[in-house]
């Protein structure tokens, strides 16, 4: 049986330049910048995370346009992407970061039901981020020095 791997999560976006500078310069992502520039619909910024993973930015009219879907309004309740990191004061930090490149904070950095630490922050384009410490999952570094997560949330 083959393993599930998900290698790139693509974000539809209003503004392509304003979400490449929102996740390289405020957020400090990794990106060599938009590429795909010279194809009518191809416009799309990547962003390196860890273990091969890589962020898209994409606009809404292309992404609709290339998997042949309706343009829908947008929806930040729909789904969330975890950041987990190794601590609280590294949520708090990263909370921070977001907030002043220009992230809305609907649910700031606090102790959860479960042990856990976390907050909420929506980019530019109102994609729903949880920023969370979780004292059950321990950060361990594979051969590429990249970061995985052992346990699970309880």
């Amino acid at each position: 049986m083959m393993k599930p791997s998900i290698s790139v999560l693509t974000l539809g976006v209003d503004d392509l330049e304003r979400s490449v500078a929102f996740y390289r310069d405020g957020l400090g992502f990794a990106t060599p910048g938009i590429v795909g520039q010279e194809f009518e619909h191809g416009a799309v910024a990547f962003f390196d995370m860890q273990s091969g993973v890589k962020l898209a930015v994409w606009n809404r009219r292309d992404l609709a346009h290339e998997a042949k879907v309706p343009l829908g309004a947008p929806s930040m309740s729909e789904m969330t992407i975890g950041w987990n990191v190794r601590s609280s004061e590294e949520v708090d930090r990263i909370m921070e970061q977001a907030r002043q490149a220009g992230a809305a904070i609907p649910d700031p950095p606090h102790e959860t039901f479960w042990g856990g630490y976390s907050g909420h922050f929506l980019d530019p384009d109102g994609h729903l981020w949880e920023v969370v410490w979780n004292p059950a999952w321990e950060f361990v570094e594979d051969e590429q020095n990249t970061r995985k997560q052992e346990g699970m949330r309880p």
